[in-house]
């Protein structure tokens, strides 16, 4: 709009004129607020995702200070500070929900990461991650190099400071971490990024940046039919693009609503969720049938159950609350019980890389005695289990000679896997195709192997 001003007098002209040159100079009013400002989002189902670049305040707030936290809270792991290619297992003070998924455990790796499952195996690095930066980091390079974690409460923040890339210390240091907060949000922090990302070589160890997550699923093994295979499938993963990520940056994960925060059937069926969430009336819990629950999902046969069922016919119907044995085999009830974990695939396997674990039921060598031999009397019956304690003893005897002289066998992984104590760290080695985890211990055996499966 321009104003026409009239000079009927000196003083109305001087006046107009001085109003005339304000409007002219004066700023464009405020815009409402433009949501183009903000970084772009990325939904990826799980998580919405926003990268925040050096020049963003936000960048600077998004990242936890450790050197001023309390220095009760704050812990400076010896071990993974003073070697290579190692891991540690650490407790929260707070369940940390992960993709639904509450968490109380996690593993701090040298390489840059996270790990989030709850069976530590071989190829930590293929999924179940939460990875600022993963890639060949050797903290035990320099003194001043430390992997560092800090736990408020509220926030769990490792820290890996000044770790230099194996083979391309010339380049300098990396400082960065990682923010597990209690709501469920994930924040990357850069501080020292000396080098592009995408410089960085894979071919000693995986080079990533982002989230992942996975289911495990036993089957029995195709060449020992009493025995089992893992196999992994990765349900979801987030990629960040490499060139994102540079010092002084940071990257927040928003959690996204899942299936399994539902805790009725009525929530669960009325879900508005991109997922189709179906409740599974045996276990009383709402899922999409792809989470760290699958292996039960499956076992309880919850996919047959929801179809063409509302939650008045599943309160109705007492079926559903009688113990599930019935529906189960032998080999399902076994699955049933077995604490659900998961891990990631990169590329579809081609032969077995699974240790399997060989045994016959216990009660296996009772249904095979005859009717005669268990109406016996009393003194056969002594006798009988005289033999049998005479042979358990030699057995066990065997057994352990076996094992010392076989640190590698199917029987002496499968007592290293259930020794009742925690383990509580994990050397990271080269093996052929992909990079491998094994304890931290004398005999430096190797826990199990996982099969490897395509993506979901």
């Amino acid at each position: 709009m321009r104003m026409r001003c009239s000079f009927s007098s000196l003083w109305t002209g001087v006046f107009c004129r001085q109003l005339q040159m304000a409007m002219v100079s004066a700023p464009e009013p405020l815009r409402p607020f433009d949501s183009a400002l903000l970084p772009p989002e990325d939904n990826h189902s799980y998580y919405v995702s926003r990268v925040y670049g050096p020049s963003e305040p936000r960048s600077q707030e998004l990242w936890v200070d450790v050197a001023k936290a309390n220095r009760s809270q704050v812990k400076v792991h010896r071990i993974l500070s003073n070697t290579h290619r190692q891991a540690s297992r650490v407790v929260l003070s707070f369940d940390f929900p992960f993709y639904g998924h509450p968490l109380r455990q996690i593993t701090i790796a040298t390489g840059g990461f996270i790990f989030m499952g709850d069976v530590i195996h071989r190829m930590l690095t293929a999924t179940q991650y939460v990875a600022p930066l993963m890639a060949n980091f050797n903290p035990g390079y320099s003194d001043n190099s430390t992997v560092a974690y800090f736990d408020n409460g509220t926030v769990f923040v490792v820290q890996w400071d000044h770790v230099y890339l194996q083979g391309r210390e010339d380049r300098g240091s990396f400082t960065f971490q990682a923010a597990l907060h209690r709501d469920g949000r994930i924040v990357f922090g850069y501080k020292e990024v000396p080098m592009s990302v995408l410089e960085i070589s894979s071919s000693q160890h995986p080079v990533k940046a982002g989230l992942s997550d996975a289911f495990m699923i036993l089957n029995p093994s195709p060449d020992v039919p009493e025995s089992r295979r893992r196999t992994i499938f990765e349900y979801h993963r987030v990629e960040l693009d490499p060139s994102k990520v540079a010092s002084t940056s940071a990257v927040e994960f928003t959690p996204l609503p899942t299936c399994l925060q539902h805790r009725s059937c009525d929530a669960c069926t009325s879900s508005d969720l991109t997922f189709n969430c179906s409740w599974c009336h045996v276990l009383q819990r709402c899922s999409s049938g792809f989470d760290r629950y699958r292996q039960e999902w499956l076992a309880y046969g919850c996919a047959q159950e929801a179809e063409g069922r509302t939650c008045e016919e599943f309160q109705d119907d007492d079926h559903y609350s009688a113990s599930p044995d019935s529906s189960l085999g032998p080999f399902d009830e076994d699955l049933a019980t077995t604490s659900p974990s998961s891990l990631v695939i990169d590329t579809l396997t081609t032969e077995d890389d699974t240790k399997l674990n060989p045994y016959a039921g216990g009660d296996g060598l009772q249904n095979n005695l005859s009717p005669k031999t268990k109406g016996a009397p009393m003194h056969l019956g002594a006798i009988v289990g005289i033999v049998l304690a005479v042979l358990l003893v030699a057995a066990i005897i065997l057994a352990g000679i076996y094992i010392s002289g076989h640190p590698t066998s199917n029987a002496a992984l499968f007592f290293i896997e259930r020794r009742p104590h925690h383990w509580p760290a994990m050397k990271f080695r080269n093996h052929p195709g992909h990079s491998t985890y094994t304890e931290v211990e004398p005999s430096g055996r190797e826990k199990e192997g996982f099969v490897e499966a395509e993506q979901c």
